[in-house]
């Protein structure tokens, strides 16, 4: 293509004016203004270079179900406690816990157990103080597998009327924050330790659970000071009684992940109900407020026209006024009758404020965590565990301990 002497002119002084407007035309840039849009790909390997920071060790995580924190049994109308969902709840708030601590990727296996005794880097200790779908409180101990205690502390969170009403909001649970705040705490926490630290938890673990079978071997690495397990020597990787042992503690941790489908499933299951329990609890707390407001009132109001009846009795007792005295004992009357009335209404509007306490206990009822009968095969032998998840998971810890004991080597060095 030819361009004549003009048409190149006019060219430069487009071009010259695309500079002065758009800080140039050229082909060759080396740098660009990315103050909005996408970045440039080199960016991200700059900003990676940038943000490098050693990773700690990921500890592995038990969260033991939650003690759902039930009063005497006589307390449970006082305290507006659900037992049954109570219960149901000390499962939910662990495995809800997982999940939130899971989408932090700051961990490494995060283990919903029974109870405490199963094995990990970390634990997570739960106790659920307040639940009634308005208002919910936690406390939180978080201890490590030395005994040393990283958190000891209460979480709460108040859920808003508008939470409801929002429609982006249907399907979620609305103590999603609460999990969120524990989570945040926990890694804040976390960032307290150093590798060094948190690496030697891990051999902590293994060691903690080869004396669980064997004390007098595995004891000589540790050194108890009061309640704490301090780490003073590791054993050697060729030890065979160490080797055997975290060949078994692999298999446990199995076992263990295989629990994890049975709480999530629980979890799912009783979704539906819980979010709707969560939504009708808080409309009933308010409208049992509204009514104990509106029943004292009218109590109150009972004993105002019973005391003005008195009142207008009194008088006319004083009066010499035949007139003024019978018209008195009717008003005793009136006051008398129509306080009664309004007090007896009061209890009437109190038991009505009473009544979906009731049905929600019987909801309650029906959620439970069942674990079907499993049959557990490991180095050619085999286990039925029955009963619920705190019975297998006993009986699965006494068949481990089987399987050392007929196993074992000689406790001396090969």
């Amino acid at each position: 293509m030819f361009f004549k002497k003009s048409d190149i002119s006019l060219i430069v002084t487009v071009c010259s004016l695309q500079v002065f407007l758009f800080s140039g035309c050229a082909t060759n840039n080396t740098k660009l203004s990315t103050g909005v849009g996408p970045s440039l790909s080199s960016s991200y390997s700059e900003q990676k270079a940038t943000n490098s920071v050693q990773p700690h060790p990921k500890l592995d995580v038990i969260i033991p179900v939650f003690d759902p924190g039930l009063p005497q049994e006589q307390d449970y109308e006082d305290e507006n406690i659900w037992p049954e969902i109570r219960r149901a709840e000390a499962n939910r708030f662990a495995y809800k816990l997982k999940e939130k601590l899971d989408e932090t990727e700051q961990f490494g296996s995060i283990r919903v157990t029974p109870d405490r005794t199963a094995t990990g880097d970390l634990y997570i200790l739960g106790q659920i103080k307040e639940s009634n779908g308005e208002e919910v409180e936690v406390a939180v101990e978080v201890i490590d597998i030395s005994n040393r205690r990283w958190l000891d502390e209460s979480f709460d969170h108040e859920v808003s009327d508008a939470f409801h009403k929002n429609y982006r909001n249907k399907g979620k649970d609305s103590y999603d924050p609460l999990f969120e705040k524990i989570a945040a705490k926990i890694i804040e926490e976390l960032d307290d330790h150093e590798s060094k630290e948190l690496e030697d938890l891990h051999y902590l673990s293994d060691i903690r659970f080869g004396a669980n079978f064997s004390d007098s071997k595995f004891m000589q690495y540790i050194e108890l000071e009061e309640d704490q397990f301090n780490l003073v020597s590791k054993p050697s990787n060729q030890d065979p009684m160490f080797r055997r042992v975290k060949a078994i503690r692999v298999r446990d941790q199995l076992f263990i992940d295989g629990l994890q489908n049975n709480y999530a499933s629980f979890s799912s299951k009783m979704n539906d109900s819980y979010l709707m329990w969560q939504s009708q609890s808080l409309l009933e707390i308010k409208a049992k407020r509204s009514a104990n407001r509106k029943a004292l009132a009218q109590a109150v109001g009972g004993a105002a026209l019973i005391g003005l009846g008195v009142l207008a009795a009194v008088a006319g007792a004083g009066s010499n006024s035949a007139a003024t005295q019978t018209a008195s004992t009717l008003g005793l009357l009136a006051g008398g009758v129509g306080g009664a009335m309004l007090i007896g209404q009061s209890f009437k509007t109190s038991e009505e404020a009473n009544v979906h306490r009731d049905t929600l206990n019987e909801l309650g009822k029906s959620v439970d965590l069942e674990f079907a009968p499993k049959v557990i095969a490991f180095n050619k032998k085999s286990v039925e565990l029955t009963g619920n998840a705190k019975e297998q998971f006993m009986q699965w810890r006494i068949f481990l301990q089987k399987i050392y004991s007929e196993e074992k080597t000689p406790d001396v060095q090969l």
